[in-house]
């Protein structure tokens, strides 16, 4: 049998998701509320595919400012 490789979530819970940028539940959630990270995307979930484009920068408008 071959190997398979692990299966990479497509939405991920708060925590997991704060887990993925490494910042606590609450930072990641001061910056949800914010507007500097997205919603929630349905059922308490975050888009996997999103927070990864926004570390990389692909997601971030050079327009946007927000302050904490």
């Amino acid at each position: 049998m071959g190997r398979h490789e692990p299966m990479q979530p497509l939405f991920a819970s708060e925590k997991t998701a704060a887990r993925l940028l490494d910042m606590q539940p609450a930072e990641f959630r001061k910056l949800v509320d914010a507007g500097a990270l997205p919603c929630a995307v349905r059922h308490g979930r975050w888009d996997v595919a999103e927070l990864q484009a926004i570390m990389r920068g692909t997601k971030i408008k050079p327009s946007e400012e927000f302050d904490l």
